[in-house]
């Protein structure tokens, strides 16, 4: 085991809440909700998207006896994304049973079992577990290990698959240590850049060269540097490597992030589909600065502030397009590209208050609170950001410390 000592450097000064265990409830302190009325809301949101309709509210199925599945209904299909989401967010709600049931879904048919690209996930496939792309998607894999981790630090860890620590660091091993150098379009790679210490869109080939804003989870680094059994210094470098992407990726002036990205922040389209835009992908970067802000950088000079200034500022520009019918795509200085007012887009700026000093935040979680539960043809990606967003705003979404 490497030696961990001073890995990672602890500022006594900080206020994040990985040092003080205090995690803020933005609906009890700035919309006064009753701890009864977010509870029954949060239970409310889990039993629909988990237990509702099959037809028309929930995105979680078991399969009998001992698995279960989250579909993204609108493509029909299963993504690493959905089955890593529901994991973390079956820790944070302490649904063991859940929790293993997904777990059990994606090693039993997403892992790949042989092959280069052994122990790397599978990100899309069919309902019947029937492979689709066989490429990663590598923010599957960072959200499966921290789920991992804290499922051991909860529950404890069992046998086999649901030795949870075990598994968590079998999975970081794997994921730096395919390949540090390209070799050809169709190369298997790590999931991490060795050079630039940055997370890759997916681990093969050009898809290796370029990066995705919403897929930088430094906060989840910072758990690594501390938790993993090797690769430690790796870890803590990649903490600061990505807290300066996300610097230099988002617009200076209104404060939006391109889908992808090259390693030195600059917006990518490499399949011409117009990722070099504000959209779907990236709306989750404002809940990444926010959670990170929450957990580790508040009171820090220069991570703290800026996370402080980047949320005021993505939230002056979401305001100024009118509380209750911003637009949903736009490109990155501000035009508008689909003017839907999406669930999933209100739930991550809701959580972007948790970092913002602006005056009129509390209408963003109010715009929030009020929301329906996501259905429909689009509950699947609306749906898991609105449960995360109602975890992360209620101070429910935690840090479960390894021993």
């Amino acid at each position: 085991m490497e030696n961990k000592t001073n890995q990672v450097t602890d500022n006594l000064s900080l206020q994040g809440a990985f040092y003080t265990n205090k995690y803020r409830n933005l609906f009890a302190e700035i919309l006064d909700k009753s701890d009864k009325e977010i509870n029954e809301k949060i239970n409310r949101a889990f039993h629909q998207l988990f237990y509702g309709d099959d037809e028309s509210q929930r995105v979680y199925y078991p399969v009998e006896p001992d698995m279960a599945y989250i579909v993204d209904i609108d493509h029909q299909d299963v993504r690493t994304e959905g089955i890593s989401y529901g994991m973390i967010i079956a820790v944070q709600m302490d649904k063991k049973n859940e929790f293993d049931r997904l777990w059990k879904w994606a090693k039993t048919y997403m892992q790949n079992k042989d092959g280069e690209r052994k122990g790397y996930f599978a990100w899309s496939l069919k309902t019947n577990g029937e492979i689709i792309d066989i490429n990663s998607a590598t923010d599957g894999e960072e959200w499966f290990v921290t789920a991992l981790f804290f499922a051991s630090a909860k529950w404890g860890d069992g046998e086999g698959i649901y030795n949870y620590r075990a598994e968590a660091q079998a999975l970081l091993d794997i994921m730096l240590s395919k390949c540090d150098l390209f070799d050809g379009s169709d190369t298997i790679t790590n999931m991490f850049d060795k050079e630039t210490k940055q997370i890759v869109f997916a681990p093969i080939g050009t898809a290796a060269r370029f990066t995705d804003p919403s897929y930088h989870v430094p906060h989840y680094y910072e758990l690594w540097a501390r938790w993993a059994d090797k690769n430690n210094q790796f870890w803590a470098d990649a903490i600061i490597a990505s807290r300066e992407f996300l610097i230099k990726t988002v617009h200076p002036k209104t404060g939006l992030a391109p889908d992808y990205a090259y390693f030195d922040g600059t917006p990518a389209d490499p399949y011409n589909g117009g990722a070099n835009n504000f959209r779907l992908d990236a709306w989750r970067v404002a809940m990444n600065i926010a959670i990170d802000y929450e957990w580790f950088t508040q009171g820090d000079d220069k991570y703290g502030k800026w996370a402080e200034e980047q949320s005021n500022r993505i939230l002056d520009f979401f305001y100024s397009g009118g509380i209750r019918k911003y637009a949903s795509v736009f490109t990155l200085d501000g035009k508008v590209l689909v003017a839907d007012h999406s669930p999933g887009l209100v739930a991550m700026n809701a959580v972007a208050t948790l970092a913002s000093t602006n005056e009129y935040r509390k209408e963003f979680l109010y715009e929030f609170w009020n929301l329906p539960i996501p259905d429909g043809q689009y509950r699947y990606y609306d749906g898991l950001l609105y449960m995360l967003a109602l975890l992360q705003c209620s101070g429910n979404f935690k840090i479960y410390h390894i021993k």
